[in-house]
């Protein structure tokens, strides 16, 4: 669990920055310039993650359960990841209206994600994993409203086809991961 944990520091960490230190980034950024320090950022980011989803693995071989989730409950984590798929797709689709209306739907989308996986998870490690991403959402999400409500952002023009291709492509996301590839993924189905 320990090698989760500093995967997940150093994720979850390296982003952030925006939370704790805007004022260091815009610094580094000024300093190395945006793309060099998107680069540096992806890197830390990426090695971060790897560990985190090493160490996620590894957990599993030695798990220690604090409690044992009703069945149920699978039923209403597949519900509430069709919303988060949706929301996912919306932070990169152009000009859709779920995106103009959420302002950032990505942080959501992982709130959600985490909530819903605590709902099935009672082992301690899937406790702190998507604990540390919800705990994360929601300052990042915080944040994030701080610096619109500073600078907001500027007024998107919607499209009605941009906002039904958001749909439509987080729906049929959402069919092929909870159908094929968590399973192929994670090991987990997630009907059956």
């Amino acid at each position: 669990m320990t090698i989760m944990i500093i995967g997940l520091l150093i994720f979850l960490g390296s982003h952030s920055v925006r939370i704790f230190a805007e004022n260091w980034r815009q610094q580094q950024v000024a300093k190395l310039g945006l793309t060099n320090w998107k680069l540096a950022y992806s890197a830390v980011s990426l090695v971060g993650l790897a560990i985190a989803i090493y160490g996620f693995g590894q957990m599993r071989f030695d798990p220690i359960y604090i409690w044992f989730p009703p069945v149920g409950l699978r039923h209403a984590v597949a519900l509430l990841m069709l919303p988060a798929f949706i929301m996912l797709v919306a932070a990169y689709v152009p000009r859709n209206a779920i995106k103009a209306k959420l302002g950032h739907p990505m942080m959501l989308s992982v709130k959600i994600w985490a909530l819903a996986h605590l709902l099935v998870n009672g082992r301690l490690g899937d406790i702190i994993f998507f604990a540390a991403f919800l705990v994360w959402a929601i300052l990042a999400f915080k944040a994030a409203k701080q610096r619109d409500r500073m600078n907001p952002p500027a007024v998107v023009v919607t499209s009605t086809p941009a906002t039904i291709a958001t749909v439509v492509i987080g729906v049929v996301a959402y069919v092929l991961f909870a159908f094929y590839l968590h399973t192929l993924l994670i090991g987990v189905p997630v009907f059956g």
